[in-house]
């Protein structure tokens, strides 16, 4: 925007002052589809990260090695997904298409996980096995085209969509996503799996994230502008991962390095906290609990994202994870269903407002012929990274602590309150990214998605 040039007459304001960071309309046609294609995607990965295990438990194996398969190709195969069309989509300078075509591929393939059942014959072992390799095989299918529907080309039309005066707002309504993702899937769906009828439960959510593809065909607009990267595909695919880049763009890096601390820390207990709860606290309604939890920490983030956007993201990062951190104390010394709300509240709404935070300011500073590349490293950031570590993290916790249950006769070992601790210890460590980035110069602006 052009501004008057500086007169004799002008006063500069007062050193001490800090101005208020200006603010930015965000057109309601934008937010429209950052909350439509938003919850849906969010839909998906909820049936996707928590479903899709029970129907597996339920339907064709207990190993827990197949799951536990199942989840480490479908992280790996999101992973490779968002930067091979992270930076498709930068090359051809182009979102819509791969948001659109890919939401209805995402939405056909989750549609088909409900017909992955083992056939009945005379050999059941070869049955269950074809059926594992099949879930595994369509749960990475899925995965591909969700990461890039989603976390490559989606991602990127959100940071080139927005400016730094709105991008906390657009990020605390993005950070709630996954949490009413779950609360809709839990209260409207959540029947159909006790019923047993999981190719209802799946083609319903298959639809819809269809549906919403080609809604984005005529709702997705491109924006205005955009750059492309000046080497080759593959050289685009992996220049996120050489040094050269890395010494480039250490804000950058620095960003994507805190990020992984605060995704490490929530996986140390996320995975086992309904566990937690039904076990060790043996509260009967953590339905109630989760419920209050998710909707009063989605309020929490919502009003935070426009705090985030006065105060300024870099500096809301530590605020936020503070306040993350004293409800994982919290969660330490909390019993009572009430009590656990609370805590749980300000733990969640904490990791909330730190993730919104870090996404914000991982926008700010990506590079604008790299947008779509960028996406990648956020996923190896807030995914990869955190669910390889986190969750082993917990686990040695809770063996060290050696608590069990007995449950129809079999002894199994309960997650104690040590986790909370092990995670705010965890989360601490973000200091020392945030220390490096004060010390780090701001880049260019010139050649920022700003």
């Amino acid at each position: 925007m052009a501004t008057e040039p500086a007169t004799p007459e002008r006063v500069a304001p007062a050193a001490s002052v800090r101005p208020r960071a200006p603010r930015a309309p965000f057109p309601a046609r934008s937010w429209f589809v950052v909350i439509v294609l938003g919850l849906v995607g969010q839909l998906a990965w909820t049936v996707e990260n928590m479903y899709l295990n029970v129907f597996v438990y339920d339907t064709i194996s207990t190993d827990p090695t197949v799951i536990a398969v199942l989840v480490a190709s479908s992280a790996i195969a999101a992973t490779l997904a968002t930067m091979l069309i992270g930076a498709a989509s930068d090359r051809v300078r182009r979102r819509k298409p791969f948001i659109a075509v890919g939401y209805i591929l995402w939405g056909a393939t989750t549609a088909l996980f409900g017909f992955v059942q083992p056939e009945g014959g005379v050999d059941a072992a070869q049955a269950v096995g074809f059926a594992v390799v099949a879930i595994v095989a369509l749960d990475c299918i899925m995965s591909f085209f969700g990461s890039g529907a989603n976390d490559a080309a989606f991602n990127a039309w959100v940071t080139e969509s927005t400016v730094p005066a709105n991008r906390g707002r657009v990020d605390g309504v993005l950070a709630i996503m996954p949490l009413m993702g779950m609360l809709i899937v839990f209260g409207a769906l959540d029947g159909l799996t006790q019923d047993g009828q999981w190719k209802l439960f799946f083609g319903i959510v298959g639809a819809a994230t269809a549906v919403v593809g080609v809604i984005a065909f005529f709702l997705v607009r491109e924006p205005a502008e955009t750059r492309t990267p000046p080497d080759g595909y593959f050289g685009a695919v992996i220049n996120g991962l050489k040094l050269r880049t890395v010494r480039e763009n250490p804000r950058l890096y620095i960003l994507l390095a805190a990020w992984a601390v605060i995704g490490t820390s929530t996986q140390v207990f996320i995975p086992y906290l309904i566990i937690y709860i039904q076990r060790y606290l043996r509260i009967d309604g953590y339905a109630i609990v989760l419920a209050s939890v998710l909707i009063l920490a989605a309020v929490i983030s919502v009003l935070g994202g426009r705090l985030i956007d006065r105060i300024g993201k870099t500096a809301a990062i530590l605020p936020a994870v503070a306040f993350m951190i004293v409800g994982l104390v919290g969660m330490f010394f909390v019993r009572g269903m009430l009590p656990v709300i609370v805590f749980g509240t300000i733990m969640m709404g904490g990791f909330m407002l730190s993730t919104a935070s870090l996404s914000a300011s991982v926008r700010d500073v990506t590079p604008a012929d790299r947008v779509g590349m960028v996406q990648g490293l956020r996923m190896i950031a807030m995914v990869l990274i955190p669910m390889v570590a986190g969750p082993f993290i917990g686990s040695a916790v809770i063996i060290g602590a050696d608590e069990t249950y007995v449950d129809l006769g079999v002894v199994k070992q309960v997650p104690t309150p040590w986790i909370f601790i092990a995670a705010a210890v965890v989360a601490v460590l973000v200091v020392i990214p945030m220390l490096a980035l004060r010390k780090t110069p701001a880049p260019d602006p010139e050649d920022l998605a700003v």
